[in-house]
């Protein structure tokens, strides 16, 4: 069998995860009439998003390469803080992230954490 370029390659997953999205997410749009859903799949549907946000961001927060960090001196911390606190404060996107920059850059550009 012949090997395929690299630009081959490329464009052959493109086209494959094209052909996937199209068809992973043309599957809901097909039916005519709604589909029901089990009222616990709705609940669960509702956190799907702030649980998989929480899967990424926690272990960013708390880990370096692969450990968990072993020092409260790490501007990370504070930053998380901050920003959850802004967020109970005034919930919205805008306000937490510029909170959470302000306690990290100091904290990481001077401080040196």
């Amino acid at each position: 069998m012949p090997e395929l370029s690299d630009t081959a390659t490329t464009a052959l997953t493109i086209t494959g995860l094209a052909v996937i999205t199209i068809v992973s997410r043309g599957l809901f749009l097909l039916p005519e009439r709604q589909v029901p859903i089990p009222e616990w799949l709705q609940r669960g549907l509702k956190v799907a998003p702030l649980a998989a946000l929480s899967a990424v961001i926690v272990p960013e927060i708390v880990m370096t390469q692969g450990q968990l960090i072993s020092t409260w001196q790490d501007a990370r911390l504070p930053a998380a803080l901050a920003a959850t606190l802004w967020y109970i404060w005034r919930p919205g996107v805008l306000g937490p992230l510029l909170a959470g920059l302000a306690a990290y850059l100091p904290l990481r550009l001077i401080a040196g954490w």
